[in-house]
């Protein structure tokens, strides 16, 4: 019982953000509501297919950590365009071709370990965290667009939420504490309906079974130009990934190789291929969960195979998966500035080991965070650019990441920096034998 409930809990953290995708895509293309039902319960259900996937420690396949797939919001933009342009089964055709594509180069990005160390890591890490906690803001206050946002009873029950959840974390033990965020979320709902803004609506009207169809939107089609920008998309999920990995590897102890991240892209391009198939989305490691994991101290994989169980079940039983939307968006977002600001910590412990190393450490991570936080505030800073490119230009998360990473390359990497790093190594070590 316990196990089952902080695998729902974990369930609740990336719920919201799993079924957005769908909606929002979904609207855009103008589908009835039978059609938007499908996407929203397929998408849940392959959710749970990628993170099973995901969390398998084959010799093959996945990564073996517990991490949480979900879709990526970096492809709503592009796959809203797509489905404009060419119609909705290209948008499937280049979601396959994209899985496909990761699947095969996922020895390649292997390699690439050594060019996240511990600073880049970090940064990417805190970047993530921080990026993430306008998206927190915005739900507490009612949702972004929506007609009363931040009227009183939304930052009421935002903060009254998050307030609720700090005092379980300071005042309990054990299992209640490793469960205060969902206890949280059960006590912003309950006060929400006290109050008369939870709409039950949505659990009445939806079906007891939902059966799933491979092609369902129709056969799909391949045009270059959408696969060339979904491979784009899955290129920048990657990279997003990689950063929820190091942080997991971190959080609980293990130390990833090169076959480890292998093993997690090759899982990933699966899960993407996966998707197109049964028409849901591109998927992404979800780092809400790894702020719930910090939180909660429980690192273990049995709870995310039960959380990618739950989200199987859901995607064929759309009435009890109906039950988790009722939850309000102001709760949800005090629930979710909590954990998005302990993926911040996260990063910032992850930084402590290195920031003191050297100056060029300092710039690194200086100008990378600066990097993802101003592009997540300012998105149309590279609105001049081709929309191929602002795929990796518009989202904070990329923009910071690449600019850590490069500049790991000038100060760290290159032949004259290491040999500058040595000698000044080798004079500290004769100093000490002195």
């Amino acid at each position: 019982m316990k196990m089952a409930a902080l695998g729902f809990q974990h369930l609740l953290a990336m719920y919201a953000g799993a079924i957005l995708v769908p909606l929002i895509v979904g609207d855009a293309l103008g589908l009835n509501s039978e059609q938007l039902t499908y996407l929203v319960a397929i998408d849940i259900l392959m959710c749970g297919v990628a993170t099973l996937l995901q969390v398998l420690n084959s010799k093959f396949i996945g990564i073996g950590l517990p991490v949480v797939l979900g879709c990526t919001f970096t492809a709503v933009a592009p796959m809203i365009a797509i489905g404009g342009q060419y119609g909705i089964t290209a948008i499937y055709g280049a979601i396959m071709v994209s899985g496909l594509f990761v699947f095969i180069v996922s020895g390649f990005f292997g390699k690439l370990v050594r060019f996240f160390p511990p600073v880049v890591t970090g940064s990417v890490v805190t970047i993530i965290g921080i990026t993430l906690i306008p998206v927190a803001i915005n739900n507490l206050g009612g949702g972004e667009g929506a007609a009363d946002f931040g009227s009183t009873s939304n930052i009421a029950l935002g903060f009254g939420t998050l307030l609720f959840i700090i005092l379980m974390y300071r005042f309990t033990t054990g299992f209640l504490k490793s469960i205060a965020i969902l206890i949280g979320l059960g006590a912003g709902t309950i006060a929400a309906a006290l109050m008369g803004n939870v709409d039950f609506s949505a659990v009445a009207d939806a079906s007891y079974f939902h059966m799933v169809h491979p092609f369902y939107f129709g056969t799909p089609t391949f045009e270059w130009s959408a696969i060339i920008t979904m491979i784009l998309v899955a290129m920048v999920s990657l990279v997003e990934s990689t950063g929820v990995y190091f942080a997991l590897g971190d959080i609980t102890d293990k130390d990833l190789k090169e076959k480890d991240l292998s093993r997690g892209y090759r899982a990933e391009g699966l899960a993407i291929f996966l998707g197109g198939i049964f028409n849901a989305f591109q998927y992404t490691a979800f780092s809400q969960n790894v702020g719930l994991m910090q939180m909660t101290g429980v690192k273990k994989r049995s709870v995310i195979v039960i959380t990618g169980s739950m989200l199987v079940v859901l995607g064929f039983v759309p009435k009890i998966a109906a039950i988790t939307t009722i939850i309000p968006t102001s709760v949800l977002g005090g629930a979710m500035l909590a954990m998005f600001g302990m993926v911040v910590a996260q990063g910032i412990k992850m930084l402590g080991t290195v920031i003191s190393d050297s100056p060029e450490n300092s710039m690194i991570i200086a100008c990378s965070i600066g990097m993802g936080l101003g592009v997540t505030v300012v998105p149309d800073l590279f609105a001049v650019l081709p929309n191929s490119l602002q795929i990796l230009t518009s989202n904070g998360i990329v923009a910071g990441s690449v600019t850590a990473i490069v500049l790991n390359i000038i100060f760290n990497m290159t032949p004259r920096r290491k040999k500058e790093k040595q000698t000044a190594r080798t004079g500290e070590l004769a100093k000490e034998a002195l």
